[in-house]
């Protein structure tokens, strides 16, 4: 290591195998689009555009424009879940050079997708924006090593909320360590804290982040009592420049002038998000008990509503919240990097709902909307209706 629809027959098809597609990517338990203008880096990690040629660049950049520059990345694929207990908390991370869809192609207004991205993996799981959720108990030592031997950047594991020794803080400016490429380091952290833990690089972090390498850690705690429902929500806001740049495409960027153009939810942009193999979307039965983890990703804040449902925030960065300091919400901020759990009763009429960022401007594709930071609960109930197949047929999901 070293420094730094149409008939009764198709709906009933379409519900059931949306069911069973949403089971095996594992979202629960263990409109139109285009894309949006701003501005991005011919190069580097730290590029940044000047003069009049740069603005002229910036006023004729459109984000749908990334999708235009060529690479022969592979494609990241949708989070798994990985269960450190059953592996003794140790693990082995990397990071690969991707291609990510936002839209797919059969989504309404799709394809749009980010030239290049910086997805984590592991040996057992191919490489995904968000990286894979990692799940533990607490009190479990975790070993994760990080393999840069794919890679030409250096890199470091970085997770909030947990208590580490300074040299397994994954911080180069404080440890004066990084893993150069082609170099391997393991840090020894102990699952010391409950709740939902954020992890990225922090290695050129402006950079590292944006492009797509955070996570999250869920430390459960000892004798934990799951919902009914659970659901693990990654937000993000992205320039779309950063990723055209880094692959080579002929726009500037500079984060001093960062104008986020796409917004997502576990990495896709709706109505990409209700896809059920993937996207994420959240399927629910009458009474069921749900628990929504939020954790934001991005640079900017974003105020997340539930549609027709009101919920308690029952945790913060890892803290529960006491019982007598909880009150019916239907819409929270969440700042940068933090994380907010969210619970409720499916208890509203049976239908589809949205949970999306009220900032809606957030909630677009470029100038359509609905699009961008929009994430979706289903009854199960109403997955044979036409409004539901009406909604996959947005998402470009055919049964």
């Amino acid at each position: 290591m070293t420094r730094d629809d149409d008939n009764a027959g198709r709906r009933t098809a379409s519900r059931r195998g949306f069911l069973s597609a949403a089971a095996a990517l594992g979202t629960v338990g263990l409109a139109g689009c285009g894309a949006p203008r701003a501005e991005s880096t011919a190069a580097a990690e730290n590029a940044a555009g000047g003069g009049e040629a740069a603005t002229e660049r910036v006023a004729e950049w459109s984000g749908s424009d990334a999708t235009g520059v060529a690479t022969d990345h592979p494609y990241t694929t949708p989070r798994t879940t990985i269960d450190l207990d059953e592996r003794d908390g140790q693990i082995t991370v990397s990071t690969t050079p991707c291609r990510h869809r936002l839209l797919g192609d059969e989504t309404q207004g799709g394809p749009w997708e980010l030239p290049e991205v910086w997805a984590w993996q592991t040996p057992d799981t191919d490489p995904s924006v968000p990286g894979p959720l990692l799940r533990v108990t607490e009190g479990t030592d975790l070993e994760i090593t990080y393999d840069n031997s794919e890679h030409n950047r250096p890199h470091t594991f970085h997770v909030h909320g947990l208590s580490k020794s300074w040299m397994d803080d994954g911080v180069p400016t404080t440890t004066g360590q990084q893993v150069a490429p082609g170099e391997e380091h393991t840090y020894e952290i102990t699952a010391n804290q409950p709740g939902t833990h954020f992890y990225h690089c922090h290695y050129q972090t402006q950079n590292h982040l944006d492009m797509g390498m955070y996570g999250i850690l869920r430390v459960d705690p000892e004798g934990y009592e799951a919902p009914d429902k659970e659901a693990f929500m990654t937000i993000k806001d992205w320039d779309t420049r950063l990723s055209a740049s880094t692959a080579g495409g002929d726009v500037s960027f500079s984060h001093r002038d960062r104008n986020p153009d796409a917004f997502t939810v576990n990495g896709r942009s709706a109505p990409y998000t209700f896809h059920p193999e993937q996207g994420s979307p959240l399927i629910v039965e009458e009474g069921d008990r749900v628990r929504i983890h939020y954790v934001n990703a991005g640079y900017e804040s974003h105020a997340m509503h539930t549609h027709n449902h009101g919920f308690t925030v029952v945790e913060k960065d890892g803290g529960v919240i006491p019982e007598a300091a909880r009150h019916r919400e239907d819409v929270i901020p969440i700042a940068p990097a933090e994380r907010k759990t969210i619970e409720f009763t499916a208890g509203a009429d049976p239908g589809v709902y949205a949970l999306h960022c009220h900032k809606v401007n957030h909630a677009m594709n470029g100038d359509t909307y609905p699009g961008g930071m929009i994430g979706g609960m289903a009854y199960e109930s109403v997955t044979d209706s036409e409004q539901f197949a009406s909604v996959m047929d947005l998402a470009g999901y055919e049964a």
